[in-house]
């Protein structure tokens, strides 16, 4: 399952958990309300979860573009060092991307 939809059924986890928890409250059921809790904290955990695992890819993504920057700068190829750059750019916005 990729990161994006391990983050989408977080989102629809947590969501389901606030609804769950607004019944449980508004009629008065303490247990309905406490599943409603845990289910929307464990929508939540999961999409930090993908987002830890995106910003990690981005780490590694930038890393290995910077790398091959700078190769392409020592050895005088501009289209390797171009092609880095935009690899370490991508890795940035991905990381930014899941704050």
């Amino acid at each position: 399952m990729s990161n994006a939809s391990k983050r989408a059924e977080g989102a629809a986890e947590e969501l389901g958990g606030k609804i769950k928890g607004t019944v449980g409250k508004m009629i008065g059921n303490d247990q309905m309300e406490a599943e409603g809790k845990a289910k929307e904290l464990a929508g939540k955990a999961k999409q930090e979860t993908a987002k830890t695992a995106e910003r990690g890819k981005g780490a590694v993504q930038e890393a290995v573009g910077a790398t091959k920057s700078r190769v392409g700068a020592v050895i005088d190829n501009e289209e390797m060092e171009a092609e880095g750059r935009a690899k370490e750019l991508e890795g940035e916005a991905r990381q930014r991307a899941n704050r």
